[in-house]
Parts: structure tokens; sequence; C-alpha cells
């Protein structure tokens, strides 16, 4: 089809490994593909809107993004709040094969009850604008400037 240059956006922490894997092996073929993730760019742009502990898998932050896009599915009345349990194997600079589960029963890693549409409209107002930054300067990005340097 003759793309050069894709931007995946990324909703979920889970899929960047595999994500970052396929695009380095786009870009041996020429094309660059970039992955946009909405919460690290978040935690950039809006550093006070939220406590660490609601920046976490399905906290505060997630949430009000949802209450934002989708309030006729969010049923704040099942939000909890839930510290995520400690793995027996966790050790500095180990990574394990661990899910959500092996970490909190409810999936939520901190609070998720302080949640609202109002946070989540900030959040994605910040987050579209920087992704639509992003694209613009991908499209004016020479392919040479985005292509595998070579080895000296």
């Amino acid at each position: 089809m003759g793309l050069k240059k894709i931007v995946i956006v990324n909703g979920h922490g889970g899929n960047l490994h595999a994500l970052a894997e396929l695009a380095m092996e786009l870009r041996d073929k020429g094309i660059f593909l970039s992955i946009f993730q909405w919460w690290p760019a978040a935690n950039k742009l809006l550093p006070s809107l939220f406590k660490p502990e609601e920046r976490r898998n399905a906290c505060a932050e997630e949430t009000s993004l949802n209450l934002a896009l989708y309030p006729h599915i969010v049923d704040m009345g099942k939000a909890v709040d839930e510290e995520p349990q400690r793995h027996v194997t966790e050790a500095e600079g180990v990574l394990l094969p661990l899910g959500t589960a092996d970490y909190t029963s409810s999936g939520v890693w901190g609070k998720s009850t302080t949640a609202s549409a109002e946070k989540g409209k900030k959040v994605l107002e910040a987050v579209v604008d920087e992704l639509v930054k992003h694209v613009n300067r991908l499209k004016n990005a020479k392919n040479e400037d985005l292509a595998i340097k070579p080895k000296t």
C-alpha cells in the first residue's frame, strides 16, 4: 500500500512490548511506526490533576477518561480503592510473568473512587492535542530521517 509512516494509539500497557517489537521489525522494512500511549502523556501534561495512586491501572485517571467518553456505561457505584499487593517473588531488577490478578482482586491498582467526567475531559483534550502535534511532526518528517541509520 506504500505506507511509510504509521501511528498506533495504544490503550493498554500490556501491548507495549509486542508493539515495540513490531515497530522495530517494520523499521527494518522502511516503515516508521510510532506508538502513542495516552497515560504517560497525561502524566507529563497534567502532572497535578491526579495523585500517583490515581494514575495506575483502572484508577481515577482511566475511569475519568471513560466517564468523559462513555458516561452511560461507567457505574461509579462499583468504583473501588485497592492497593496492589507485592508478589512474593518481587525483587529489584526482576521482570516477572505476572498479570493484574496477581496483584489485585478488583483490577484497580489504587484509587478509582475520585474519578470525574470533568477531569476526564481535561485528560482527553490534553492527550488528543499532544497526539495531533505528534502526527503533524511525523507527517513533516523526511523518510530519510526516520530510516535506520547505517552502522559506522
